[in-house]
């Protein structure tokens, strides 16, 4: 589903749809006071920067088979 889509674009999507809410929250009639301003300035980082801290760290984690395959190879110190 995501496969074709960059983080970039993920991440700069999630904050535009926050600052859409916040606007239309404005225009609704809700006060925005330093707090609130806050909260959605943490609302709309912490969940991108979540994102591209874990997004495709590493190699993926071991199979069973390759784990099973591992434990069952015989070793090279047992041969004559």
């Amino acid at each position: 589903m995501f496969s074709n889509v960059s983080r970039l674009r993920l991440v700069s999507a999630w904050c535009g749809l926050v600052l859409v809410i916040a606007a239309i929250s404005v225009v609704a009639g809700a006060s925005l006071t330093v707090a609130s301003a806050s909260l959605w300035l943490v609302a709309c980082v912490a969940p991108p920067v979540v994102m591209l801290l874990v997004w495709g760290g590493g190699p993926p984690p071991a199979t069973v088979a390759e784990l099973l395959h591992a434990v069952n190879r015989p070793s090279k110190d047992n041969r004559p």
